[in-house]
């Protein structure tokens, strides 16, 4: 489990094919400090296990099942990455609980920028629209964030979070722009709530 908190940002050092799957090595420093093999790490919001590690990279592989449902199939080696490490029982949860179990792929529609932060609209996929209410957390690419606002047009549903200046300095989502994909999760609690109460009729 994780809190949607970076740590800091990573870089894709190596991509390889592995079967139908992906091996991919990531440069990073923070989050390899007590980290061992087997442990979980949020890589752009996807839960990833170590397979190796060494003293300034570490190693994970990813599944076809994770390359279908998640944008990690994308990268590119240079990219930058958001990581987290696993949170602990002494762990502060500042953002909310994120799993790193992907719901999908959201599409950046809009920023608006401001001298203070910026806004980004995002059209949600299909079926992840009644798990978001305005004021609620979303994590995207890892980050967690707060629901500004929801609707729906004629490009669809979607959504809006609006980002501190040190969201924009500490992640990857500065960088984004129109027509850039994200990774999706929404918050866990709501479809547990969705689950208990279709089993109540």
């Amino acid at each position: 489990m994780f809190t949607g908190i970076v740590e800091e940002v990573g870089r894709v050092e190596t991509l390889d094919a592995a079967g139908d799957g992906m091996r991919m090595s990531i440069a990073a420093q923070r989050v390899l400090a007590g980290t061992a093999l087997g442990d979980s790490i949020c890589v752009s919001g996807v839960c990833l296990t170590v397979a190796a590690i060494s003293d300034t990279a570490f190693v994970v592989d990813v599944m076809p099942e994770t390359l279908s449902r998640t944008k990690l199939g994308l990268l590119r080696l240079g990219d930058s990455v958001n990581l987290e490490r696993a949170v602990t029982p002494a762990t502060r949860l500042g953002g909310h609980i994120v799993q790193g179990h992907v719901d999908g792929v959201a599409l950046v529609v809009r920023r608006d920028r401001s001298e203070r932060w910026d806004t980004f609209r995002l059209a949600l996929p299909q079926g992840t629209e009644s798990y978001l209410v305005e004021k609620g957390s979303v994590a995207v690419d890892g980050v967690s964030l707060t629901v500004v606002g929801i609707g729906a047009d004629h490009g669809g549903h979607w959504f809006s979070v609006s980002l501190i200046p040190t969201t924009l300095a500490q992640t990857t989502l500065g960088g984004l722009a129109v027509g850039d994909k994200v990774n999706l999760e929404v918050d866990v609690i709501a479809k547990y709530v969705e689950r208990l109460a279709a089993g109540l009729t």
